[in-house]
């Protein structure tokens, strides 16, 4: 038997970068796919796709696939299917360029919510992150325009929904087999929209090229493709390392928005999401200089 070495850092590094990459693409694509089909509607589409494809990875496994492995992976089901419904509605409803950057507003709500349910200390550093995200939220609302408009909103309620799941995986998550997880929080995701689309009125609508290959991309890059990608390579660097490469998500939504939509802000939008940015990176970039410190400190003294 041989053993499996560990990969590169910069091999890590790579892949992790290129997770962003497609979820920032994302963005890109999900407003194309919605501006022709109902959001809900798309979202169904891309986890119907992205369920089929994980049964088809997973055949070899469904037969290890128990009530427990069902059970948990339905409750951060429950998450991601909020987290992506919201997605596509505050994509709809504002500039990818507005949304990339409140979805990065989830780095703040983590320590909300551990706070207030688990009464996890916020720290000073996240406490200054928040009030400067408030500001630029602000800041957002007073530029003209549209102000902080309904699809803002969405985008911010999708960020604290992202915080919810990613707390979901540590906290009810055990040691299953991350294919079926991955393969039972689609399936959910799949249900949820689907329930939306039976409650939520249709309007006229059509299946264009574009929503098609819309649908294609989101259900196979940013889902199965980038979901693997983070299974298997986050594992190898810091919860921080992974937050700071993730907050790169937005970097590419908004040169999409520049270049492929021609999305222009405004001066007080630029500065507002700016704000709202370095208010998620900034705590991350402290944690990072506590963390490298604690490091250097317990090998110097194990030397």
């Amino acid at each position: 038997m041989t053993i499996q070495a560990s990969p590169t850092m910069k091999r890590v590094y790579f892949y992790l970068v290129l997770t962003t990459f497609f979820w920032g693409g994302s963005f890109l694509f999900t407003k194309i796919g919605v501006s022709t089909i109902p959001p809900q509607l798309f979202v169904l589409t891309r986890f119907v796709l992205a369920t089929t494809i994980m049964l088809l990875v997973c055949s070899r496994r469904l037969k290890k696939l128990d009530s427990g492995t069902i059970f948990r992976g339905t409750a951060v089901g429950l998450a991601l299917g909020l987290t992506n419904l919201s997605f596509v509605f505050g994509i709809q409803g504002t500039s990818i360029s507005r949304a990339g950057i409140l979805n990065n507003l989830f780095v703040l709500f983590i320590p909300l919510i551990t706070k207030i349910i688990w009464r996890d200390r916020i720290g000073r550093v996240n406490i200054a992150g928040i009030t400067m995200a408030v500001a630029g939220i602000v800041l957002l609302a007073t530029s003209g325009g549209n102000g902080f408009n309904r699809g803002d909103l969405l985008s911010t309620f999708c960020a604290f929904m992202i915080a919810c799941h990613i707390i979901s995986v540590s906290k009810v998550l055990k040691d299953d087999d991350v294919y079926l997880i991955t393969l039972v929080q689609f399936a959910t995701v799949s249900l949820i929209a689907g329930t939306a689309t039976l409650i939520l009125p249709l309007p006229d609508f059509k299946f264009s090229t574009s929503a098609v290959l819309s649908i294609a991309y989101c259900a196979v890059f940013p889902t199965v493709f980038c979901f693997t990608l983070q299974n298997i390579y986050q594992r190898y660097v810091t919860p921080t390392r992974a937050g700071l490469i993730y907050t790169l998500d937005p970097v590419w939504s908004l040169i999409a928005g520049f270049f492929v939509l021609g999305e222009r802000l405004n001066s007080g939008e630029s500065i507002g999401c700016g704000i709202i940015f370095l208010a998620a990176v900034l705590p991350l970039l402290f944690r990072l200089s506590v963390e490298s410190r604690l490091i250097s400190s317990y090998i110097n003294r194990n030397n």
